[in-house]
């Protein structure tokens, strides 16, 4: 069998694992961590207009490449994972210093919450391998498979930055 029929590995492949499994290891760990006496309670506006940006950039990438317009599509999906790893960083500062703000809502707006929440965060997770995977393709110059790849990405990632502003969206009257 020659090497040409054999699919091209991906050059990242143990580190992506490593990181899908580390960054939701180290979220969980962090958000054990309470630290007092510090202010942050200024960052959920800020990271979901980051989720919100990241939701827009998205489309226009899709948009971009579709149009056959591939360094637009490569310089908005560069920005797409520097946002999300931004909104990462702002997450975990918020919550590390700040106690969860619990849902008041009641009747089915608080299913409905809840169902986008835990989704969200599921979907949050899951998420993040598709994206390095889906990125380190495009960076090897393996567009096939980068293009097969992200018709399953695209919808994910996208999904969880909409619905990260619309969890602070129902959850922005609760904060204290």
């Amino acid at each position: 069998m020659s090497t040409e029929a054999l699919p091209k590995k991906d050059p990242y492949q143990k580190l992506i694992i490593a990181l899908s499994v580390v960054i939701p290891l180290a979220v969980a760990a962090l958000f054990k961590i309470k630290i007092d006496g510090y202010d942050f309670s200024f960052l959920p506006p800020i990271y979901a207009t980051i989720n919100g940006f990241t939701a827009v950039l998205l489309v226009l990438a899709v948009r971009a490449i579709k149009s056959g317009d591939r360094s637009l599509h490569e310089t908005l999906m560069k920005i797409c994972i520097a946002l999300s790893a931004a909104f990462l960083v702002l997450y975990v500062i918020y919550h590390m210093f700040s106690d969860s703000t619990p849902y008041g809502g009641e009747g089915a707006m608080k299913y409905i919450y809840y169902f986008i929440l835990i989704s969200h965060i599921l979907l949050s997770v899951i998420v993040i391998p598709f994206v390095l995977l889906t990125f380190s393709r495009a960076l090897a110059g393996n567009f096939e498979r980068h293009k097969s790849l992200a018709k399953i990405t695209f919808p994910i990632w996208l999904y969880v930055a909409t619905t990260g502003v619309i969890v602070y969206l129902m959850i922005r009257p609760y904060y204290a």
